[in-house]
């Protein structure tokens, strides 16, 4: 389990381990938590034998620096085709990762940049077949809006494993019409 550390404003900050989250907790850095799922840690034992326990919430916010992610996604292939559900986005298909590509949308031999609002996922026929053109010049429109994901589904696209609870808390901050939780991907 992965515990989701926020700011004292409620800003995700960073993906932390258990032991990192303990802590936090330890030092009396955590000043709320939220969600419903919970770990619980046990340690040793006292001279009357009761056992130490720690209680620890999925998703703590924490006092210290606020730092500000909202600039700080790195567009990588990985997180390009978790953006856009592993479909193609020119023929509509799902395929896995090792089959798809990226295709810059105004391509880069006529100027295109390396940027989420201009890269696509696409499948190795359908880049193939776009080749260096614009998708308006191929006739192979595009099913959804390239956008640049904002600092909660950066947090989504770096985890794989994330506990309902806290995808509750970050899809509701999701770019409008995102349904990443209602597809069950990884």
């Amino acid at each position: 389990m992965l515990v989701l550390r926020l700011n004292k404003a409620g800003m995700p900050q960073e993906w932390i381990h258990v032991e990192q989250a303990a802590k936090l907790y330890c030092q009396e850095k955590v000043l709320f938590e939220l969600g419903s799922d919970a770990i619980t840690l046990k340690g040793g034992w006292d001279h009357e034998g009761h056992q130490s326990q720690l209680t620890l919430s999925s998703i703590i916010a924490c006092d210290g620096k606020v730092t500000d992610l909202s600039g700080k996604i790195a567009l990588t292939n990985r997180y390009l085709f978790r953006r856009d559900n592993y479909l193609c986005l020119y023929c509509g298909h799902r395929f896995s990762p090792s089959l798809l590509t990226r295709d810059h949308i105004i391509p880069r031999s006529r100027g295109g940049k390396d940027s989420w609002t201009n890269v696509a996922t696409s499948c190795q026929r359908c880049n193939h077949a776009k080749a260096a053109k614009t998708p308006e010049e191929a006739g192979m429109p595009l099913f959804a809006v390239p956008f640049r994901p904002n600092v909660y589904e950066r947090f989504y696209l770096v985890n794989r494993r994330i506990l309902a609870d806290q995808m509750e808390f970050l899809k509701g901050h999701f770019t409008d019409k995102r349904d990443w939780h209602l597809n069950g991907f990884p």
